[in-house]
């Protein structure tokens, strides 16, 4: 049998992005990203994408309960926010002076972190 390839793509959007969630049930919301999921192809994004949790109880949560929180959401569903001019913007990469390779917000060119 033929064995199948996963294609990965470079994820240009990293933990502590400021990010835009620009489809789905959360579109519009903005948040911090708080985890990337490299092999799914998905990040965690802080406040975006809230589902309900069932827990039992257990030592940490002793009455256990419905719990809140933030689910995985597909990188493509996200939009990096330029610290220039508040808007949404896509990345590029490229060498700068030092001859390191940087993400660029491609609206305003400017050099992200």
């Amino acid at each position: 049998m033929a064995q199948k390839t996963k294609t990965t793509h470079k994820i240009k959007i990293k933990k502590g992005d400021l990010v835009k969630v620009i489809a789905g049930n959360s579109k519009g919301k903005q948040g911090k990203v708080l985890q990337v999921l490299v092999d799914a192809n998905r990040a965690v994004v802080e406040g975006a994408n809230i589902v309900k949790k069932h827990t039992k109880p257990s030592a940490a949560n002793p009455n256990g309960g419905i719990i809140e929180k933030e689910a995985a959401i597909n990188i493509s569903n996200l939009a990096l926010i330029d610290a220039k001019t508040g808007e949404t913007t896509r990345i590029g990469r490229k060498v700068n002076a030092e001859g390191k390779i940087v993400r660029y917000a491609k609206k305003s060119g400017e050099e992200i972190k």
